[in-house]
């Protein structure tokens, strides 16, 4: 086996390498997935962490792990990540969430308008429905999806995963894939909590009348952006 050549990189080089691809092309591969979401949910800038908050978790525990298995191992694992298995992860976890959002919005239904209740003096009782809730599998598909997004290779985490690698130790490697994680996914955080929950609050707004269309045509759009990943159709 040819020794590896020795790549040193420090946390602070890692977070900006990671700030580098957060600003680029990394919006770009997360825009399809995060999209619909944000415009089937319609919730807004206020309520985007309740989405970012376990997909950005799931990219840094993504590029935490494969970080500390290189260091662990003194590997480079990057064949590992471009098997079947990766898109799989990431193609199933996006079905999941697109589900979520139409168990979320058949609980919506269910509760909408107000229940009449007839009483014995023939007086009718007018009650306030009930919040639709989120669905309890929607954070973990988003975590999932994350992490999925996080296990795809790409030419700065090649970066990271050599210098763990060649750092020899697991905690070291473990802590590179958290400074880069860390610095990848600032900047989307911060485009899609301000920029695109704006945008999908704004369509479900001023397009209310067709909001059914809206979020079937979302979840559609989920659905097949899961399908196409998990058969290697769509590459993220």
């Amino acid at each position: 086996m040819t020794p590896l050549e020795p790549v040193v990189l420090s946390f602070g080089a890692v977070l900006l390498l990671g700030l580098g691809f957060g600003a680029g092309p990394c919006n770009i591969a997360c825009l399809p997935y995060l999209g619909p979401v944000f415009v089937a949910t319609g919730d807004g800038v206020r309520n985007a962490w309740r989405i970012l908050l376990p997909f950005s978790t799931g990219r840094i525990v993504g590029y935490s792990l494969l970080g500390g298995l290189s260091g662990l191992l003194g590997l480079i694992v990057q064949d590992w990540i471009a098997a079947p298995w990766v898109r799989w992860v990431l193609g199933g976890a996006t079905i999941i969430v697109a589900l979520s959002l139409l168990w979320r919005r058949r609980r919506r239904l269910r509760g909408a308008g107000c229940s009449v209740r007839q009483q014995t003096s023939m007086t009718v009782e007018m009650t306030p429905a009930k919040k639709s809730g989120v669905a309890p599998t929607l954070p973990g598909g988003l975590f999932f999806m994350g992490m999925g997004m996080a296990l795809n290779p790409c030419a700065p985490l090649t970066t990271v995963i050599l210098a763990a690698a060649t750092a020899g130790s697991a905690f070291a490697g473990l802590m590179l894939g958290v400074g880069f994680g860390a610095g990848a996914v600032l900047v989307p955080t911060l485009i899609f909590a301000l920029g695109v929950a704006h945008f999908g609050e704004q369509v479900k707004l001023h397009l209310s009348r067709w909001g059914n269309s809206l979020e079937n045509a979302s979840v559609a759009l989920l659905i097949f952006m899961g399908i196409g990943t998990a058969m290697g159709w769509i590459a993220p």
